[in-house]
């Protein structure tokens, strides 16, 4: 019970009628942004464990303290 090629048809003039062909490359780039942001909200992020240049230095100069 999905949508056939003639929903999506009468659809897609509706949405024409609506918003006009000059819009339509606007609002197509508008919902492509918004589910791209979407998916990067959902989706976890990568924690990077690589250490800093500065966490690289020898252990003596850590401890030395400021100078």
């Amino acid at each position: 019970m999905g949508l056939g090629i003639t929903e999506l048809l009468i659809i897609l003039v509706i949405i024409l009628i609506i918003f006009g062909a000059g819009k339509l490359p606007e609002l197509g780039d508008g919902i492509g942004r918004g589910i791209r942001n979407f998916r990067k909200s959902v989706k976890p992020e990568e924690i990077d464990v690589t250490p800093r240049p500065e966490d690289r230095e020898s252990p003596d100069r850590r401890d030395s303290g400021p100078r």
